[in-house]
């Protein structure tokens, strides 16, 4: 039984007397999301720019221990400040939006003990590759955006010497990232190191100044820029790279669960609630993913002796791994194939919602520079203020790994009705807190990635017996994380022990098991998200569909899951429970 956190959003018949307190706690209410907002565009210059703070486009954000403690600090005023905020007579809309401060200071105060400054890196993403996705975010159409990216280029040597000095103490204290992940780590700075300045991938701007601009002016924006990448971006990345083949990799924790670090299984438990959102334990997690892998093998079962293959599980894995029939030809036609997909899916979306985002998206190729050691495929969110795209990412690298089979499943979690519909609805909520535009709770987000995958099956998504086997090839990805995660970061798994769950009950690729593990080895905690949030989003859907029987009305229902905006999965349940109460009550 799950007990996630329960928010009640009833309300009260008001008195005068009342109504002037509800006015002064929406006023408290307001002021402290408000001043909330303010500390935090102070401390990330990124989306303060972002949001049009121009001096911030010239800097990069201050990631010292010193900072860090402010950022507690203020924090804990926060806190303070919110729980003396009375909120029985709070409109329901203030009641949600107490809960989501509420959650969020929570959530920060959970984690912070684990101090992850400290591995500022996943296995194929971190600090030294973040500011990439920066630059392909960013408008720039006046020679002063240009300049202003200039500037920031310039403050790198800082930022990466902040985020060394950081991992230093890392190394000191017993907590560095597991040798295992680093070599693919080591790659990616390489990556960006051992190139020419008009090749890095930061110069990209400077290579196609906007035509708008003076072409005089056009001119001395790329000899500048490209001076400001030869000078200052290379050598950080030289200085960045030399200390993690000198003194870093040699320093990398020999074992790969977080349990062999210094509290690493109470910093783990610790992780399991912030990215389930659940008041759940490993132990709790580890069953129920075994649970899910035993259930859909039987699914996968059933696939395997519709279409008449003679052999054995094993065989029928080997099959797919194999077989020409399931591979693209060329990068070109996986990303057309992708498209062909996504378009497909477009087309069904009015059929299962009734409100659709504003916000377009693209299918682009992962970048050369990280593909190598990076997943699948991904979801980058886009900016609409800055007049960019979402696009959802495939990864072209190798394809002889990437089977056709898996893509709809992909296709349907990164781009609609999964990352890009959820994230672009909640973006474009109106009259309400900023924050709420940006919240994403890793399990409800990832949670709905997964359940459109099996809402692929009602939409006609799938074609084949072998692309249907590749949507429960990805849900036995997500029931296997469960397992992995918990076996590797909490009991003492090894590694071959974790991959062992995929190798044997899934058709994903040797290469995608290998670079799925490094990532969980990585990044301990995130990959439970997926699976449990999609049990719980199936959960609450089947009690809609129980209670209220023919009237149940999918559009509805999914419009009502995602009208709040990414919301933890408590309150996604108090809200569900609310909207179901109401379609009974409107049938009276």
């Amino acid at each position: 039984m799950l007990r996630p956190f329960i928010i009640a959003f009833s309300l009260c018949l008001l008195s005068a007397p009342a109504i002037a307190q509800d006015d002064a706690s929406a006023e408290l209410l307001d002021s402290l999301i408000a001043d909330m907002r303010e500390a935090s565009l102070a401390s990330d210059p990124i989306s303060a720019g972002f949001e049009g703070d121009t001096e911030a486009r010239r800097r990069l954000p201050d990631v010292s221990p010193d900072a860090g403690r402010k950022i507690s600090q203020a924090d804990a005023t926060f806190r303070s400040r919110l729980e003396s905020i009375p909120t029985v007579t709070l409109s329901d809309d203030d009641k949600l939006n107490h809960a989501l401060v509420g959650w969020t200071l929570s959530q920060k105060e959970l984690i912070g003990p684990i101090d992850n400054s400290r591995i500022p890196f996943t296995n194929d993403s971190g600090f030294y590759n973040s500011i990439s996705y920066t630059v392909r975010n960013t408008r720039f159409d006046s020679a002063q955006d240009y300049y202003d990216y200039m500037a920031r280029l310039k403050d790198m040597p800082r930022f990466f010497g902040q985020h060394m000095a950081n991992m230093r103490r890392g190394i000191s204290a017993g907590y560095t990232a597991p040798a295992e992940i680093m070599p693919g780590v080591v790659t990616g700075i390489r990556n960006m190191t051992e190139v020419s300045a008009q090749e890095h991938p930061l110069a990209a701007p400077f290579l196609n100044v906007n035509a708008r601009i003076d072409e005089i002016e056009r001119a001395k924006i790329k000899a500048e820029g490209l001076a400001v990448v030869s000078k200052s971006v290379l050598p950080t990345y030289q200085t960045l790279l030399t200390f993690m083949e000198n003194e870093y990799v040699p320093a990398a924790r020999p074992g790969i669960g977080l349990s062999t670090t210094p509290g690493g299984r109470e910093n783990y438990a610790r992780l399991v609630k912030y990215y389930t959102t659940l008041d759940i334990t490993p132990e709790e997690v580890h069953q129920i993913g075994l649970s899910e892998v035993a259930r859909i093998r039987g699914e996968m079962d059933a696939i395997i002796a519709d279409v008449g293959f003679e052999g054995s599980f094993a065989d029928f894995l080997n099959f797919l791994r194999t077989d020409p029939q399931f591979y693209a030809s060329s990068r070109e036609d996986l990303l057309k194939e992708a498209a062909f997909i996504a378009k497909r899916a477009d087309g069904k979306m009015p059929e299962f919602f009734g409100t659709l985002p504003r916000l377009s998206y693209g299918v682009i190729p992962v970048p050369q520079e990280i593909e190598q050691n990076y997943t699948t495929g991904r979801y980058f969110g886009g900016n609409a203020k800055q007049g960019k795209a979402g696009n959802y990412v495939v990864n072209t690298y190798d394809l002889k790994q990437r089977p056709l089979y898996n893509l709809p499943a992909l296709t349907l979690h990164e781009g609609v009705p999964g990352h890009h519909h959820q994230i672009s609805l909640a973006a474009e909520q109106e009259d309400v807190p900023e924050f709420r535009q940006n919240l994403y709770p890793h399990a409800f987000g990832e949670g709905w990635g997964l359940y459109t995958e099996k809402l692929g099956v009602e939409m006609g998504i799938y074609r084949t017996p072998y692309e249907n086997f590749g949507r429960l090839t990805y849900e036995m990805w997500r029931a296997c994380r469960l397992v992995m995660d918990t076996g590797m970061h909490y009991m003492g798994w090894s590694r071959e022990q974790a991959e062992a769950c995929l190798l044997e009950n899934s058709a994903l690729s040797t290469h995608n098991v290998k670079t799925e593990t490094d990532r969980y080895i990585a990044w301990p905690g995130q990959a439970l998200a997926y699976k449990m949030g999609e049990l719980k989003i199936l959960e609450l859907r089947k009690r809609a569909e129980d209670s209220l029987g023919d009237k149940f009305d999918i559009r509805r229902f999914h419009d009502a899951v995602l009208v709040d905006g990414a919301v933890p999965l408590g309150i996604l349940e108090t809200r569900i429970d609310d909207w179901i109460a109401a379609e009974l009550a409107a049938e009276d």
